[in-house]
């Protein structure tokens, strides 16, 4: 889908809660959930996807990419034209991962207060 059909990516379209550091699982690193969900409605370029992952280094997203595409759930695409242009996309093995990714944000909503005591009581040192 040509670039400009897509809406942009909404600054602030993650839940404080999901994905979060809480979660007591991750896919890959630290931002390959949530660059998954960013490629959700489409392809997105590298310049996209940073600006929901505004905490994110450049250095940061290109390895949870390149991790992302050796796992065969991320696809990169390059076009060449007047401008060259790379973009990145799921692959349907990526794709089937955002029901799973749905469940485990449910999962973490429900539970939230008992991860925080935990986390609390684990951080200070507390039994």
């Amino acid at each position: 889908m040509p670039q400009a059909e897509r809406a942009p990516l909404d600054p602030e379209m993650f839940d404080p809660v999901c994905p979060s550091p809480l979660v007591p699982f991750r896919v890959g690193d630290k931002w390959a959930a949530l660059i998954l969900r960013c490629l959700e409605y489409g392809p997105r370029r590298f310049s996209e996807l940073k600006v929901p992952l505004r905490g994110v280094t450049a250095k940061s997203l290109s390895q949870s990419l390149r991790r992302l595409q050796q796992d065969g759930f991320v696809v990169r695409e390059e076009y060449e034209g007047t401008g060259r242009r790379v973009e990145y996309a799921l692959t349907p093995l990526g794709r089937g991962l955002l029901g799973p990714l749905d469940a485990a944000c449910e999962w973490t909503r429900e539970h939230w207060d008992e991860l925080i005591d935990a986390q609390e009581v684990n951080f200070s040192g507390g039994s």
